[in-house]
């Protein structure tokens, strides 16, 4: 018995001896594998996070095999294990003195988050989509019409249904043979009947009913999907906008230009239309004879703006010419001339001379998305992300969530209700004068459930409260409804979006990236920057402790002195009636010799001409001082004291060259840009020569000299 409980003992042993020595085995490995670099508090950083920063840093991909480590790399490596030291130490400084809490970072990073975020909070297969179909469409201008009945978004169940029967009388009407430009303008009188519009107001004269040429994002989304869909000469059946019902009928179909150049000639229908027309085909017929296009264009076009130039109109969008126009841009060549054509502005002849083609899809990419950012089909990459994380998160809408029986005869019912919501509100949220009193509230079960948070009808009357917008009053039913559906989606989106750096790696590491170089810019500016440029005496200090190290002779301290200077006058005359030169040397002669300034000399030179206030500007004198090797006033041979003398166009100038300056040492005034930027690579050393040793920094040298990329 003992004899087999020892054997037994040992057996657990040596077992779990292995076990010990595999556990030992294996985390030697991973060490070998991926072997510390740098130490700060006792924090490993181990080279694969080291290498990720270091080849982001030189252009690099993570995964690049490795190459030959010449001695540049090498030496970009050692120089920047030093920049990730300090950075690396500077950072555990600014987080242990509560950098990543204060109330203007936190603000900063909240807004680059909400840019950042986005991204990451839509469906990206649904934006490719989008953006694809985008491209294919804006090959293509359409020229289209439509007939329109309106009727709201919010309109009764009722109104809807007459409106769709308008439509549809309208349709099989127009299927039957009836003219559809005829039928589209009856249901524009008849809006504007509704409307009260004046019969003499210009809107109601002009055909708002053919609607030109379009491509993509010119219209909205769901009636550019009905003109896309059809080919010319057909007729969508009713769909239903914003607006309300349209039918449209496609005429043309060409291909996209944005701007184009051309010569036309135009004749308005000034009389009647056989007139207009007998003028355009005489002019037509006269060109063909040989006659000049400008010429006749001169006698004939009523474009005034453009018959002077021959017709020349250019770089002119497809939105401010008609649809024919368009059309024939395309199909003629250039310098090919049309027939005569019908407009409903009269009557035409046009030759293209040039246009342009549709971008590649990356140089659309931009506009696309600036576009977007106004159109509703915006909406359906969020929305197919927010379908996707109802999944994920398995959301449950009590309201649609029917009760478990717990009796045989027992029915169902559903596990929460709208009537709360209904209850406490009224008319009054149509005009955003609505307020939420929450001891009210009496029904406080659970509306919504996404993942494991819960919201009940205060959360969802607090976000009508917060989303207000005065709107024409409609049924507060539908109105509830309404906005507890956009209240889901929102609640999800807001869930999705707050949990976004737990459930995506890349943008947690790219949250922190911004955190980190926030902090490191508040902790610089206080710690270095700022204190360099506020501490007066200490910069003082400084400059009398390290001026003298900057030598004349050294070429790296040529920032820190004056080379020799000259100290000039000069004295400008615009014009030489004014004043002859040689009165203008005696003046400065004797200037020198009685001491004047600048402003006296300038005086008694005004003495002696007659001058207007306003040309004062012809005579000025200033005093300057130049540097040698940093100046082009003085030639090589002027650099000694006299007077110069030399013309400028009508007037002169006389150079008084003053004195000359040896070269000196600039004072901390002078160079204070330089020496203030050494004072901070000063107190940066000392800063971080302190914290290296209250972190204990250490760098495993050995490791990095085993480093190949």
């Amino acid at each position: 018995m003992l004899r087999s409980t020892i054997d037994a003992w040992h057996s657990l042993r040596a077992i779990a001896l292995v076990a010990i020595l595999g556990i030992t085995l294996a985390a030697q490995a991973q060490q070998n594998d991926d072997p510390v670099v740098v130490e700060i508090a006792g924090k490993p950083i181990h080279k694969s996070e080291f290498m990720n920063e270091f080849l982001r840093s030189v252009g690099n991909e993570v995964n690049t095999t490795p190459g030959v480590c010449t001695f540049e790399k090498r030496e970009a490596l050692n120089n920047y294990v030093e920049l990730f030291v300090n950075y690396r130490t500077k950072l555990a400084d600014a987080y242990a003195l509560g950098y990543d809490t204060t109330k203007a970072l936190r603000k900063e990073l909240a807004g680059y988050r909400a840019e950042l975020a986005t991204p990451y909070l839509i469906d990206s297969a649904t934006l490719t989509r989008i953006m694809d179909e985008a491209y294919e469409r804006n090959h293509y201008l359409l020229h289209a019409a439509h007939i329109l009945v309106n009727v709201t978004p919010t309109a009764s169940p009722a109104d809807t249904m007459e409106a769709y029967k308008t439509a549809m009388n309208y349709y099989n009407r127009v299927m039957a043979g009836e003219d559809f430009m005829t039928l589209a303008h009856e249901a524009t009188q008849k809006r504007f009947d509704a409307d009260m519009v004046d019969p003499n107001d210009p809107i109601r004269q002009k055909n708002v009913d053919d609607l030109g040429c379009f491509t993509v994002f010119d219209m909205i989304y769901p009636f550019e999907n009905w003109a896309y869909g059809l080919e010319p000469g057909g007729i969508s059946a009713p769909g239903r906008s914003k607006y309300g019902y349209h039918i449209v009928k496609l005429f043309s179909k060409t291909p996209f230009f944005s701007k184009a150049t051309f010569q036309h000639i135009w004749i308005s229908p000034k009389k009647n239309e056989g007139v207009t027309e007998g003028k355009c085909r005489e002019a037509w017929q006269r060109i063909n004879e040989g006659e000049s296009f400008a010429s006749i264009c001169r006698n004939y076009s009523d474009d005034f703006s453009s018959s002077e130039n021959g017709g020349l109109v250019t770089d002119i969008s497809y939105r401010q010419i008609p649809p024919e126009y368009s059309i024939l841009l395309t199909q003629l060549k250039p310098g090919q001339m049309s027939e005569p054509f019908k407009t409903d502005l009269g009557w035409h002849i046009i030759i293209p001379i040039s246009h342009d083609e549709l971008a590649p899809f990356e140089d659309m990419v931009p506009l696309y998305r600036q576009r977007l950012a106004r159109d509703s089909r915006n909406d359906k990459p969020r929305s197919a992300f927010v379908e996707q994380c109802k999944r994920r998160y398995n959301v449950v809408d009590y309201t649609t969530a029917l009760t478990k029986p717990t009796k045989k005869k027992e029915k169902p019912v559903y596990m929460a209700s709208l009537d709360e919501s209904l209850r406490l509100l009224d008319s009054s949220v149509f005009s955003k004068e609505w307020r939420l009193d929450e001891s009210k509230v009496i029904d406080m079960r659970p509306l919504l459930r996404v993942d494991t948070a819960t919201y009940n009808t205060i959360d969802f009357l607090r976000y009508i409260q917060a989303n207000m917008r005065a709107i024409s009053p409609y049924s507060l039913d539908l109105f509830v409804y309404k906005k507890y559906q956009d209240f889901i989606d929102q609640t999800v989106y807001n869930y999705a979006n707050s949990h976004l750096e737990d459930e995506n790696e890349e943008f947690h590491d790219l949250i922190n990236e911004y955190l980190n170089g926030l902090m490191i810019f508040a902790y610089n500016d206080e710690k270095i920057w700022s204190k360099a440029i506020n501490d007066t005496t200490g910069y003082t200090e400084f400059y009398n402790r390290t001026a003298e190290s900057h030598a004349f002779d050294d070429d790296d301290a040529a920032n820190y002195w004056w080379n020799d200077r000259a100290q000039v006058r000069i004295v400008s005359v615009a014009d030489s009636s004014l004043l002859k030169p040689s009165k203008a040397i005696k003046l400065v002669n004797k200037a020198e010799k009685n001491g004047w300034s600048a402003a006296q000399l300038r005086d008694k030179l005004m003495e002696k001409v007659k001058i207007d206030t306003l040309e004062a500007s012809k005579l000025t004198v200033e005093e300057v001082l130049v540097e040698k090797g940093n100046q082009q006033l003085l030639t090589s041979s002027q650099w000694r004291t006299g007077l110069y003398e030399r013309s400028n166009g009508h007037g002169y100038r006389l150079i008084y060259v003053e004195k000359l300056i040896d070269a000196t040492r600039k004072d901390k005034m002078e160079a204070r840009g330089h020496y203030i930027n050494d004072y901070q690579n000063y107190i940066e050393q000392q800063l971080l020569e302190r914290i290296k040793k209250q972190y204990n920094v250490k760098v495993h040298q050995d490791v990095i000299d085993n480093i190949v990329y």
